[in-house]
């Protein structure tokens, strides 16, 4: 894949501005080529009338919605924000509630599915906080103190059966439990 197209599908996808050093080390890129393909993306976005722009704050990057749409973003954010939850949003967040700090490859393991787009959902919402762990280098996710609000707690260990579900070996129960068989799968 081409760098460049690299560098645009991280963009796209980050909740948050990116650096030069960051998007370098996750395309396996050289900074220099990095930094003239990021010039030639902010560049090229900048041209014409297009839906997306990428900001850029020194050497960190973002791709944004274009300022001219903001009267439309903020409806339909007004109407995500105060939607009621999805049943899988609900069940992330749970298990975000449970088990956070958690980050997103952990998640979508217990899971089974994506998680991109709802852990947006909810960083949009205020249920959940992004927290880079800097000594994995990993960001992780664990409930905001907004969502603690709305449900009349203090702290996570307050949530039912808190002690149980944040087990370390019932988790791992759940997650080496076999699979049940397809109907009409051989064994």
């Amino acid at each position: 894949m081409l760098l460049k197209a690299k560098i645009e599908s991280l963009l796209f996808i980050a909740t948050h501005p990116l650096s030069l050093n960051k998007i370098a080390e996750y395309t396996g890129g050289a900074k220099d080529e990095v930094k003239s393909e990021l010039e030639n993306l902010f560049n090229e976005y900048q041209q014409g009338n297009k839906g997306i722009n990428i900001q850029k704050i020194g050497s960190n990057y973002q791709m944004v919605t274009n300022a001219e749409n903001s009267k439309l973003i903020a409806e339909f954010l007004k109407e995500e924000i105060t939607g009621e939850l999805t049943p899988a949003s609900l069940e992330t967040l749970t298990v975000i509630a449970y088990r956070g700090p958690i980050t997103k490859a952990e998640l979508e393991l217990i899971r089974g599915v994506n998680c991109s787009i709802i852990l947006r959902n909810l960083l949009i919402r205020g249920l959940i906080e992004e927290i880079e762990d800097k000594k994995n280098m990993v960001m992780t996710y664990q409930i905001s103190f907004d969502f603690m609000k709305h449900l009349g707690i203090s702290e996570a260990g307050q949530l039912p059966d808190y002690d149980k579900l944040n087990s370390q070996e019932n988790l791992e129960k759940i997650l080496n439990q076999p699979k049940p068989e397809e109907p009409g799968e051989e064994v």
